[in-house]
């Protein structure tokens, strides 16, 4: 088997409120990918946050200006 996936380990967010829904106490919270995943139990909303080390990064607010490609 070398397909064999790794479950990340969901935890519930105690005291918070589903933004859609306003369930208390109903969001999980888990890493994928590298991404900070949130979901409601009971409305099954989900939300996706990028961690802060990447809105942090010196280069985040710099536009791209072109791509190099060499010949």
């Amino acid at each position: 088997m070398s397909n064999i996936e790794k479950k990340a380990k969901k935890r519930f967010i105690a005291g918070a409120s589903c933004p859609k829904c306003q369930a208390p106490d109903a969001l999980r919270w888990w890493i994928e990918n590298n991404i900070e995943m949130v979901e409601c139990v009971e409305c099954q909303h989900v939300d996706q946050r990028k961690p802060k080390s990447v809105d942090s990064s010196e280069h985040a607010s710099q536009e791209m200006i072109g791509i190099f490609k060499p010949e």
